[in-house]
């Protein structure tokens, strides 16, 4: 039975590689990598500095485990005296993938500009831009070819066929990214944003051919997202991502439900919550998190709904944030200030 769920995963995988290739990692908790969404959503929090960290192992039960692991920091700070902000931010990425350790490290810095439009409550259009460096490889040790099989054994010492041709094991190329956002408040108490970002427009080549130039297809995101209070020590978050790259696209979208376990009412610091995300015919994700003010923490599980899961048993990837976020001790603070990019 095992034997027959790798053959069917790998089947499965081959006739959807071609929808897969060179697409962009993915993770369940996107609402914790504002650069990877959008580069405008990233300083919409409350407090000045922000540092997040996202873990993800998935297909561990079935194959060799496919891995990413992200860290991100942003800084924000008022312009003048005036209620406009800029943020500041740097995204680390590194995801590798299969037996052939397919791997790739981002090194992307960020800047954010939120621009006040309404001088009695919060109520900014943020430009962001992203760029950087990406680099990518392989492990070829750990591959087979067909010419490598000689009257039905598997020769490791017989030439690949690839001589020639596969003669790059790595490469790295340049990419960015622009995005659009606005984030404002109903009434007093519900938060919310939407936005849009483009990226991969400068088009990069990427191949691990010498004789071949394959462009990264461009990739648009709309986002979107609301905080709504129910009562005293009850709200809902809310997020929605949607995505197209290619034939490729993704929807993504779900809440979760906040308690407040100080008797503070909205302005309560410390919560825990629980909800559930739908990644549209791939998986749905049931989502934890604890907010300690300056720390949260959060645990979700894909369960796999795709045509995958009989391989799979409806098994998929686990996934862990961690978040800091805090006021800085000094003059450009925006603890004091009333009209603040946050959500």
């Amino acid at each position: 039975m095992k034997t027959s769920n790798h053959i069917l995963l790998t089947f499965l995988c081959l006739i959807t590689c071609q929808q897969l290739f060179a697409q962009d990692i993915h993770l369940s908790q996107f609402y914790e990598t504002p650069i990877l969404r959008n580069p405008a959503l990233i300083g919409i929090f409350n407090g000045d500095v922000r540092f997040q960290a996202v873990y993800r192992n998935q297909w561990n039960s079935i194959t060799v485990p496919y891995q990413t692991g992200t860290v991100s920091g942003e800084i924000k700070f008022p312009v003048g005296n005036s209620n406009d902000y800029i943020t500041t931010g740097l995204q680390l990425t590194y995801d590798r993938a299969g037996t052939s350790r397919m791997q790739s490290t981002q090194i992307f810095p960020a800047i954010n500009y939120h621009k006040s439009l309404n001088e009695d409550k919060s109520s900014f259009l943020s430009l962001g831009f992203m760029g950087g460096v990406v680099q990518r490889q392989f492990d070829q040790s750990n591959m087979t070819f067909n010419n490598q099989y000689t009257g039905g054994r598997f020769d490791p010492t017989a030439p690949t066929g690839e001589e020639g041709k596969l003669a790059l094991k790595g490469y790295t190329y340049l990419d960015a990214g622009f995005g659009l956002s606005y984030n404002s408040v109903i009434g007093e108490d519900v938060n919310y944003f939407i936005g849009g970002a483009y990226y991969h427009f400068n088009r990069a080549k990427i191949s691990f051919y010498n004789d071949k130039n394959i462009e990264l297809s461009p990739k648009l995101s709309f986002n979107a997202g609301i905080t709504i209070p129910l009562e005293e020590r009850v709200k809902v978050i809310a997020h929605y991502n949607q995505l197209h790259q290619g034939n490729y696209s993704e929807y993504i979208g779900g809440a979760l439900i906040g308690y407040g376990l100080m008797n503070e009412g909205l302005e309560s610091t410390r919560a825990i919550y629980g909800g559930l995300f739908l990644r549209w015919n791939d998986a749905v994700i049931p989502t934890i998190k604890i907010d300690m003010e300056r720390y949260e923490i959060a645990m979700s599980y894909d369960t796999n709904i795709s045509k995958l899961r009989t391989a799979s048993q409806t098994f998929g990837g686990f996934e862990i944030s961690l978040v800091f976020k805090s006021f800085l001790n000094s003059r450009n603070s925006t603890l004091e200030r009333l009209n603040c990019p946050r959500f």
